[in-house]
């Protein structure tokens, strides 16, 4: 329950985040009549995320049990590679997000493409949402022993609170630290990381492809949490003044 909760509070923030920030720039801008764009291009990126989301469970039931251990191996690993690169990347380009959304819808507005603007929405939130169900397949997997009840509860909790606090977020009405946001949660989703890397090892040394040596699994839980723990909270070089966003 704890995995999904914050999986689904991470991703489903940012994909409110993201949102909030365009309709908030259309809006300061004067052009409030393409919010619809912007919302269809969410709905289509929800709509491929939950087929994406679909396929991957789908996939993993319909094969034999020596490949689907093969199979949730691979994924759990896939998952730890991504949710990584997630953690790290929101670290570094946060302070940029939202001027890069801002010159984006720019210069779809400057051209007239209402396919561009609904394609900024639908890659963002997409990008979140395949994510989310790669890393829910993964964590559901490597919790089977909890009741599939409260794995869907923790993952809708975090998903309910994601909305919550960015609708309040764009109406004005909650001002979040957000340094400490992604600080706190990127903790929650390193220690998801190193427990679905613990899983994705036992799954492939059961089926022979990773040799099953005694104390693998969690000195690799332990090098993990040290490696990205210490790149983590090790400070971040100051931004140049004056330094424009990038694109």
């Amino acid at each position: 329950m704890g995995s999904a909760f914050a999986i689904t509070l991470r991703e489903g923030f940012e994909a409110a985040l993201i949102v909030s920030i365009l309709l908030a720039y259309l809006k300061a801008i004067g052009r409030s009549d393409r919010r619809g764009v912007i919302w269809t291009g969410v709905a289509a990126a929800v709509g491929a995320s939950i087929l994406a989301g679909a396929i991957i469970f789908w996939t993993a039931g319909r094969l034999s049990h020596t490949a689907e251990e093969a199979f949730e191996g691979l994924v759990a690993l896939v998952a730890v590679g991504v949710l990584t690169w997630m953690v790290f990347w929101m670290r570094r380009q946060a302070r940029y997000l939202k001027g890069q959304l801002q010159y984006k819808v720019d210069q779809a507005l400057a051209h007239g493409s209402t396919a561009a603007l609904g394609g900024i929405a639908f890659i963002a939130v997409g990008r979140e949402g395949f994510e989310t169900a790669l890393f829910m397949f993964a964590a559901f997997r490597a919790s089977a022993e909890t009741s599939t009840v409260l794995r869907l509860t923790g993952a809708v909790l975090g998903l309910v609170t994601a909305i919550v606090i960015g609708y309040l977020i764009y109406r004005g009405g909650l001002k979040l630290n957000m340094r400490a946001f992604f600080r706190v949660t990127g903790v929650m989703i390193l220690l998801v990381a190193a427990y679905l890397l613990k899983n994705g090892i036992h799954e492939l040394q059961e089926i022979g492809w990773i040799p099953a040596v005694s104390g693998l699994q969690p000195a690799a839980w332990i090098a993990y949490l040290g490696v990205t723990g210490f790149l983590f909270f090790r400070p971040q070089p100051a931004p140049v003044p004056g330094e424009p966003a990038r694109t």
